[in-house]
């Protein structure tokens, strides 16, 4: 097991004074003024005080810089960007439960929000984590959703677009939790009314009203998922076009059942026909132990426009170059239509583009107004924006215990 790490307070190399707080951060703009990690993942008790300014993370490899875009990351609701179970989250070698609390500039005046394990579900119950928000506790974690807008980039996404439909529908409903945060709650009422017909199938339970009632719950929620889904990608057409030349141009749509009758016909008769078709596979269904058509079975395509080519038999650098187009497209929408300029995590990502993109890069975000957080492991890929940015070097800045 690795040692524990730990520090005070992070080393910043502060901006030049002319420049500190960069013009192109406007009043919408969200940063994080002050972050404090205890026992959280390599961290026992640390704290990191920062400008609005973009912050560029260095250091070796396992020095710690994703575990802090991860801590930032559950600022918002879901599971970060790793997705990781709540108890991996815990410093081994800490007995006190890990903790997060962000302190943050937003339009509105300065926000304090925390976040940790909540220790008294067991594992074998589960996992849950406990939110504040300015001191008090808020009863769900989508309640961040109205104070918070981020996105983010990480090398796990880059296998995103050539991978399963699985993967695609669930990185699209990420998306869209950010302008409708009632809209992670339809996925897992649809999610939670499809696993119970599963089982009433599976045991041979053929009870006509009890099926009838949670096939129109699967059916309510599935066409609002895809009108949502249809929504969301239908602006982030607007902002793909509205980007530069540096990055492809991708071509996207979302394609199911619902999605697909949502094109020509309203949402009441799109229910009906839902139903008709859960209806009507339940012995279909029974035999193979899935749904066989609904919402979870719906994706995301992703085309490189200049090509005509499927996103998936693009090559690996064409594929990154396609998300970060589609992620850049997201923070405008974000900044635009919220009039609230995210955060913006990107995690490792200088390392893999060519000089060109990644100027490209630093000029887009430059220019959106974001926080951005960056890592790499040599302060040298960003020294192009050394008067725009405020560096910390995670390696340096950590004392073992």
């Amino acid at each position: 097991m690795p040692e524990a790490k730990t520090a005070q307070n992070f080393q910043i190399i502060p901006l030049p004074a002319e420049t500190s707080e960069p013009h192109l951060l406007n009043h919408e703009a969200l940063s994080v003024s002050q972050i404090t990690l205890s026992n959280f993942r390599s961290y026992k008790n640390t704290r990191l005080h920062v400008q609005a300014a973009p912050v560029v993370l260095t250091g070796p490899n396992g020095s710690g810089k994703t575990n802090l875009l991860e801590a930032i990351s559950l600022m918002v609701p879901g599971r970060g960007l790793r997705r990781s179970p709540l108890a991996d989250l815990q410093n081994r070698a800490a007995s006190e439960p890990w903790a997060i609390s962000i302190e943050l500039r937003t339009e509105a005046g300065p926000l304090r929000i925390g976040t940790g394990k909540d220790n008294a579900i067991n594992d074998s119950e589960g996992e849950r984590r406990l939110v504040y928000i300015d001191g008090k506790p808020v009863r769900s974690q989508t309640m961040l959703a109205d104070h918070i807008a981020m996105a983010w980039i990480t090398p796990d996404m880059d296998r995103l677009l050539a991978e399963g439909a699985s993967l695609r529908r669930k990185f699209l409903d990420r998306l869209a939790y950010s302008f409708d945060p009632a809209h992670g709650m339809r996925v897992l009422t649809y999610e939670k009314a499809m696993r119970e017909r599963l089982r009433l199938l599976r045991e041979g339970t053929l009870d006509a009203a009890w099926l009838a009632a949670l096939e129109n719950e699967m059916a309510q929620s599935a066409t609002a998922i895809a009108a949502t889904r249809k929504h969301l990608v239908r602006r982030l057409r607007t902002g793909i076009s509205e980007g530069g030349d540096a990055f492809p141009k991708a071509k996207i749509e979302v394609r199911g059942t619902a999605e697909d009758m949502l094109e020509t016909i309203p949402a009441l008769p799109v229910e009906d026909a839902l139903r008709c078709a859960f209806a009507a596979s339940r012995d279909q269904d029974a035999q193979h132990g899935n749904c066989s058509t609904g919402a979870h079975r719906s994706d995301l395509r992703v085309v490189h426009a200049a090509k005509d080519c499927p996103a998936e038999l693009c090559s690996t650098g064409e594929q990154k170059a396609l998300m970060i187009a589609l992620m850049l497209a997201y923070v405008r929408l974000l900044s635009d239509q919220r009039h609230m300029i995210p955060l913006f995590l990107l995690d490792d990502i200088a390392a893999h583009l060519d000089t060109f993109r990644r100027e490209a890069l630093f000029d887009e975000v430059l220019s959106i107004g974001a926080q951005a957080w960056f890592t790499g492991t040599s302060a040298k890929m960003f020294s192009s924006i050394a008067h725009q940015a405020q560096f910390c070097d995670t390696c340096s800045a950590l004392i073992q215990l």
